[in-house]
Order: structure tokens, then sequence, then C-alpha cells
């Protein structure tokens, strides 16, 4: 199975956002400049997690992007139903009904081993990812990482991190 390259800077994306400051934002630009992406490509899968109402988006000068929930509330399922659709990855297409030693619908009554194989996987690694949360990710990689990919993240983000709501005589101060 193969999922897509937006699964990947959704979740790289969300880690980045779990680690904002209270009532703070990012902006797409920088989410996108931070993963070495266009910023066109990133906005459709910061556009399906608003949807999904992972992400927040704040409008406005100040605006960006925000978790809407909690990390400990957002499973490694959420986001890649966000991206990916709820499809199962797997999709019987009853090939065998086809070819040249078909036989007429009937005779296919019971279910084609292959698609309940397939499910049963897909089950299972979506359980998996079910209870994956956002939060573990983030402290797995404050664990993992070298240090200097640490200390550059959170550089970029203080950088790049937004206030909420200011108006401009809080901006003028």
């Amino acid at each position: 199975m193969k999922l897509s390259e937006g699964v990947e800077a959704a979740i790289h994306c969300a880690a980045v956002l779990a680690q904002l400051e209270e009532g703070r934002t990012l902006p797409a630009s920088a989410l996108a400049e931070l993963h070495g992406l266009s910023q066109s490509y990133l906005l459709k899968h910061l556009q399906a997690l608003t949807a999904a109402k992972l992400f927040e988006s704040v409008p406005g000068p100040h605006g960006g992007y925000r978790l809407a929930k909690s990390p400990d509330r957002i499973s490694l399922l959420d986001i890649v139903l966000a991206i990916e659709g709820p499809q199962p990855a797997f999709r019987c297409m009853e090939i065998r009904q086809r070819g040249p030693g078909a036989l007429e619908p009937a005779a296919y009554v019971k279910p084609c081993g292959i698609n309940a194989a397939m499910l049963r996987a897909e089950r299972a690694w979506r359980a998996v990812l079910a209870e994956t949360k956002l939060a573990e990710i983030v402290v797995g990689c404050q664990a993992d990482a070298d240090p200097r990919a640490i200390a550059f993240n959170c550089a970029f983000v203080a950088r790049h991190q937004r206030p909420q709501g200011e108006t401009s005589t809080q901006q003028s101060k």
C-alpha cells in the first residue's frame, strides 16, 4: 500500500502546529517553506485538514493555521482520512469474474478470499493509526531527532508564528 506524499506533509504540519504557543498560528507559506513544498500543493491538504476540523484556518494578516483539537485528541487515522478519504486502500474489482474462465455471477456467492484478507489487513493498520495520537508523534520526534534539527525547527516556528487576533493598537505597542 502506498499513501500519498500529502499524508506525510499533513502529519509533519500537524506536529509543527502542535508546538505553537497558545493562540498562535503559522501561515501556510511558512509550513510550505519549512517542509520544502510548494505552497499551492500544501494548501489543498491544509484545506482538507480544516474541512475535517483537525486544523483551524484563521483569516487576516495575522492569520494562519493551528490545531483545532489538542494533539492527544488527533489520531494519525484522522489525518490519513482527511487527506486520502475513507475508502479502503484495496478495492476488489472482482476480476475473478472476468476472462475466459469466468462463470455466471450466481457462481460467486462466497466473498472473494483475497478481498477478505485485504480488508482484515486494512482494519489492522487503521486500528494502529487510530490508537496513535499526534501527541505521541511529537514526543517521539523530540526524543529521537537530532538536537540541531529540533533547535532549527523551534527557531523557525518562533520566527514565523503569528499572534491570533492582534488589533492595530496592539501592533503599535
